[in-house]
């Protein structure tokens, strides 16, 4: 598997994979938030100072996480594989990818949140050395309530 930085023209590819990956969550109240995201929304992002980071397997795209260096650490997001290639350490390997952009750029926190209703991501995380520090509730439009933990793995 190679793990490659994503730069602005790779928004489609991001884009399609994240699609793919929470297509899942279309039935969840609310629904993902990122099944609203458009190639443009992904691609202004980057441009913007959003990093990612795009996993091939045989040179096809299989997974990719986005990320942002934030005073208080690395905070990453959407993080997607695609459903066929689910449960295979894919995942895993591209978070710890991740850890070492943070390592190059010698921050020492990576961060997360999750939806309470998605235990097998909290799972996951916790795996690898993630844990709670927080559990909160954010409101979405139309007063709608996610309650999200935020998880945090020290390097």
């Amino acid at each position: 598997m190679k793990i490659k930085s994503a730069i602005a023209s790779d928004a489609p590819v991001i884009h399609d994979l994240m699609i793919k990956a929470f297509i899942e969550y279309e039935n969840e109240n609310p629904p993902s938030s990122a099944l609203e995201e458009t190639v443009k929304s992904v691609s202004t992002a980057l441009v913007q100072g959003e990093q990612a980071l795009i996993a091939f397997e045989e040179n096809k795209p299989v997974g990719m996480v986005r990320f942002q260096i934030k005073d208080e650490g690395l905070y990453f997001y959407r993080l997607s594989v695609i459903p066929e290639k689910q449960g295979k350490g894919i995942a895993k390997k591209i978070l710890t990818s991740l850890e070492e952009q943070a390592n190059k750029v010698d921050v020492t926190t990576i961060l997360c949140k999750v939806r309470l209703s998605m235990p097998k991501n909290i799972q996951l995380y916790n795996s690898i050395g993630y844990a709670v520090y927080n559990e909160e509730v954010i409101r979405k439009r139309k007063g709608i309530n996610i309650k999200v933990v935020s998880m945090k793995k020290e390097l």
